[in-house]
């Protein structure tokens, strides 16, 4: 029986842009929830009908218990030392939200520091960021409510686990924050003041860097860096080691292309040089030995290099090359103990290696298997570090590594209620349209044998690698017999800066063909069957899952679009969405807009066509890719003839893009999607 979808008011709103008439006529619904009636009451009518449909899945119930089983486990985060404690991030198996420990000391008993749980009533106020000053004894953290990108960041007195009073208002996206090496203060990024009526959707402009002493007001804090002639750039800090230099990071959208400028801290009028100039490469301070400066950059290497140059003096300092480019693509390097340590990328997978300061190969870290390892930071001549290893099968380990002999131990291991041994996974390659070679994880049980119901995830934009994670919800999938296949589609960074090139702007399509091509080999290899195939993907992949179902709405049977970029004939005109130009065009600019309308979501549903079974998700509070997207979209697809299986649409309140979700949210929000997935792939629940 067809769902008795709620009504909703359509306008006619028909703009002409380059000689095409574009219809726009729920664009009503880009109003903030928070303030227009209209759209909060089809808000909570549409969740009503959502809410409904949902709660008579019959695999719902089960994988809501078996997810909440998988998720109560203790997990560690990545500890970071800071003179002689060690912090680090703890929940205890179903906790709301972590709880930020310290100890004194690499064997000393945990203290509790920050917990949020108690924060609010709801689980949704987070502890996203927190750095301590190199001394250890103070700490500045940012305070994430209801989702949203913007944070409150205060500082704690570590001896005494109490706030000093000191608050910065207007940080987003992340804490952005550096202590000078005295602990005196710390540099900080922000924006200015915004009103609170146009907190969630109003465009971000205007960054500048500022340095904050402890125990004064924010209105007291020095402007260290601005850029008024250019509002759109953005600028972050990052301090040296020897706490004598300050290098500032100038982007102006999403692309790794920036200006480095340097401030030499040791002068009193702070004065700013650029020694990078014009936004035309990556590069990153990978770490320095006095006016040494070692970088990572794509600067005549798209798979990136290590280079190194004297910042004495000169506005253009020359860089000379230490390591070369590889066929492996260089994602960072750091110097510990007095060691480059640099992470690299082998067909999506984690390979560490060492070199001495001078290039010299040291050989690599040993890792415990294919996956993905991250972390690895600390001083300069502290020969102790630590890395988090994952993969599709194995929840994170921390693992400490020392530097001088090269070992690494267990720091901290889960204890499962699984067992990883009974999961395979492998990975394939297979031939997209053009004939490029896409590879992609597929992971299941070793006694699941194709035709399975199967889970294709994928991303596929800014540059952006998907390597192996674990998820306790994919492990419930797995356990009913479903597979879960990960796309390493173009317009990602797995293999540098070209790959991200072949599915931008332009090139989008690419990505999408990848990801079609995906579908169709999981199919012709018998890994899924005909009216198997669900796929999922969030934000960028929100919008990569609208695209295809519009494109291929027979090869799918269900779609899941998480807070996606569905309108991208206007994605620029709200918070953070001017940055997105650099991988998506600018839809003021002819060229560009005839791309982005040839395959925007929202403006290419195919009426007429046989359509999969749809649960689009978003939150209320999502100031990065703004609900509106999501709602104008469901809009849509609802109202077009594309068949009877259910189009809905899930909006959580008090979330936004995805940090700082409480447990409860994500357990329910999980079961939901894979409990749709099921019902439309045909997976059978067995008890």
């Amino acid at each position: 029986m067809p769902i008795a979808y709620p009504e909703t008011r359509r306008d006619d709103v028909v703009e002409q842009q380059f000689g095409i008439a574009v219809a726009d006529p729920y664009r009503w619904l880009e109003a903030d929830v928070r303030n227009d009636r209209e759209v909060a009451d089809w808000v909570e009518r549409q969740n009503a009908v959502t809410g409904a449909y949902l709660a008579a899945l019959p695999a719902r119930d089960w994988f809501r218990t078996r997810i909440t089983q998988l998720f109560d486990y203790e997990r560690f985060g990545i500890p970071e030392k800071k003179g002689s404690r060690y912090f680090y991030m703890h929940n205890s198996g179903l906790q709301q939200q972590a709880v930020l420990f310290v100890r004194e000391g690499l064997d000393g008993e945990g203290r509790v520091l920050i917990d949020p749980n108690g924060w609010s009533a709801d689980g949704a106020t987070a502890l996203s960021e927190w750095t301590p000053s190199d001394n250890g004894e103070h700490l500045l953290y940012a305070v994430q409510d209801g989702g949203s990108d913007w944070r409150t960041a205060r500082v704690l007195d570590v001896a005494t686990g109490k706030d000093t009073g000191d608050v910065i208002e207007g940080m987003k996206f992340t804490l952005a924050a550096v202590w000078n090496k005295d602990g005196s203060g710390f540099f900080y990024s922000r924006y200015p003041e915004v009103a609170e009526e146009d907190r969630f959707q109003a465009l971000n402009e205007n960054h500048k860097i500022y340095f904050h002493r402890l125990g004064n007001p924010q209105s007291a804090d020095r402007l260290v860096y601005e850029t008024p002639e250019h509002p759109s750039h953005s600028h972050y800090a990052q301090i040296t080691d020897d706490g004598d230099w300050l290098a500032i990071t100038t982007s102006e959208g999403t692309d790794d292309r920036y200006q480095i400028t340097l401030i030499d801290l040791r002068e009193p009028a702070w004065p700013a040089r650029t020694i990078i100039h014009g936004l035309n490469h990556h590069w990153s301070l990978a770490g320095n030995s006095g006016t040494r400066f070692y970088w990572t950059t794509n600067s005549h290497a798209p798979r990136m290099r290590i280079v190194t140059m004297d910042v004495t003096g000169s506005e253009h300092p020359e860089a000379h090359e230490l390591v070369p480019e590889d066929k492996a693509t260089l994602e960072g390097a750091t110097i510990i103990g007095h060691t480059l340590i640099a992470s690299y990328l082998v067909d999506a997978r984690t390979e560490i290696r060492r070199f001495a300061l001078d290039g010299t190969p040291l050989g690599p870290v040993a890792l415990p298997g294919i996956g993905t390892a991250s972390g690895f930071g600390g001083m300069a001549d502290d020969p102790e570090t630590f890395f988090a290893f994952t993969s599709f099968n194995e929840p994170t380990t921390i693992y400490r590594h020392n530097v001088a002999t090269g070992e690494s131990t267990p720091w901290a291991a889960p204890k499962l209620l699984f067992d990883p041994s009974d999961y395979a996974v492998e990975q394939r390659f297979y031939a997209s349209k053009d004939g490029t070679r896409v590879p992609m994880f597929v992971v299941r049980r070793k006694d699941t044998h194709g035709p399975a119901p199967t889970l294709l995830y994928a991303y596929g934009g800014f540059g952006i690698s998907l390597t192996p994670a674990f998820a306790s919800s994919r492990v419930a999938w797995m356990e009913q017999g479903g597979v879960l296949a990960v796309a390493n589609i173009r317009g990602g960074g797995e293999y540098g800066k070209a790959w991200h090139d072949g599915g931008r702007l332009a090139n989008k399509q690419n990505s999408f063909d990848d990801f079609i091509a995906a579908g169709e080999y999981l199919i012709h290899e018998g890994i899924a069957g005909k009216g198997q195939l669900a796929i999922q993907g969030g934000s960028n992949g929100g919008l990569l899952v609208g695209a295809v179902t519009n494109q291929r709405p027979d090869l799918f049977a269900a779609a899941l679009p998480a807070v996606g970029v569905m309108d991208m004939l206007r994605f620029d005109r709200w918070t953070a969405g001017r940055y997105w130009v650099d991988d998506y065009g600018k839809p003021a600019e002819e060229a560009d807009f005839r791309t982005l309308h040839g395959y925007s979501p929202y403006h290419n549903v195919r009426a007429g066509a046989d359509y999969p079974a749809i649960l689009v998700t978003t939150a209320d509070t999502d100031d990065r890719v703004v609900p509106g997207h999501s709602f104008k979209y469901a809009a849509a697809i609802q109202s077009a003839a594309i068949g009877e299986k259910p189009h809905l649409i899930r909006i959580e309140t008090r979330a936004g893009h995805g940090s700082g979700k409480p447990t409860d949210k994500l357990i329910e929000e999980t079961a939901d999607l894979l409990a749709f997935a099921a019902e439309w792939t045909g997976l059978v629940i067995r008890d």
